[in-house]
């Protein structure tokens, strides 16, 4: 049996075939290609209906609104894209096309987990209203100031400079510390008198000290309460309220200690060492040395 192969003839074919089916095809594409130019005009329409009416008439935060429109869009583009493939394809009926959806959502979820986590968290995130830009944050040992947050990620300024990435899903399960949350911030410190010094003279000396302190807010209370026998001294539990930043957090710390201690030292109080007494079991034997 010989078997004529004319490649000439194969690829003619072949062309011929294509040809037919693009003409036949072309309708369709034609229609769908229309179909989605008017999908990106009303995106373009519904993101300015957006912006004129929930955005200028709100107080959302700009991540949110860049949030909110970002999904707005992608779900015009992603139902324009299906509508276009079955005015393209009239096979696809709409059975077909979520049977289809339904398969690759399971295998996208699977492998985009991670990726949709985080996503979720993020605008989960951005819907509360405990966390801000330049707020103070601490979660999982990581503390600095918020930055940036994004559909995925939140960036964070460590006090020292350096910038931390964090997946929001991380912000999102675990505890969330926001240092900023309130203007002010109540602050401890542990001051010790020697045993023999008066305890209600030395506790009046110490609040008057922290009352003339530049950092110490007037609107909350100080309180100081006698704490512990401690091993050398009676030590108090001073506290107060200043600003809620971690650099304010130190300067009246700082504050506090200079003017604490100057006061007790004009007041002769003492602030005592730590005191040691050492036993033995057996008397130490003393011997002198001869000079030479």
């Amino acid at each position: 049996m010989n078997i004529d192969l004319n490649p000439i003839a194969i690829v003619t074919d072949q062309m011929e075939q294509f040809a037919k089916a693009s003409i036949e095809l072309a309708p369709g594409l034609i229609a769908a290609t229309i179909f989605l130019i008017l999908t990106w005009i009303v995106k373009k329409v519904v993101m300015k209906v957006f912006d004129k009416t929930l955005v200028q008439h709100s107080h959302m935060r700009p991540s949110l609104v860049r949030a909110l429109k970002a999904i707005i869009g992608s779900g015009i583009w992603g139902v324009g894209i299906l509508i276009a493939a079955m005015i393209a394809m009239p096979s696809l009926t709409p059975a077909k096309l979520l049977a289809g959806l339904g398969v690759g959502s399971i295998a996208i979820g699977l492998v985009f987990k991670d990726t949709f986590e985080n996503f979720l968290a993020g605008l989960l995130i951005l819907l509360r209203k405990s966390m801000r830009i330049d707020d103070y944050i601490e979660c999982e040992g990581i503390e600095g100031c918020v930055k940036e947050i994004t559909m995925r990620d939140t960036y964070i300024r460590k006090t020292n400079g350096e910038l931390v990435i964090v997946p929001n899903g991380i912000l999102y399960s675990n505890p969330l510390r926001v240092i900023t949350d309130w203007d002010l911030r109540r602050i401890t410190l542990v001051c010790g008198v020697a045993y023999d010094e008066d305890v209600d003279a030395s506790r009046e000396v110490i609040r008057k000290a922290v009352e003339s302190a530049k950092t110490v807010s007037k609107e909350k209370p100080i309180q100081i309460f006698a704490k512990e026998f401690g091993a050398s001294s009676i030590d108090f539990e001073v506290s107060w309220w200043t600003k809620s930043k971690p650099v304010d957090e130190r300067e009246s710390r700082d504050e506090l200690v200079s003017v604490i201690k100057r006061a007790l030292d004009d007041a002769g109080i003492e602030i005592p060492f730590p005191y040691r007494t050492m036993t033995f079991k057996e008397p130490l034997k003393i011997i002198q040395g001869s000079d030479k």
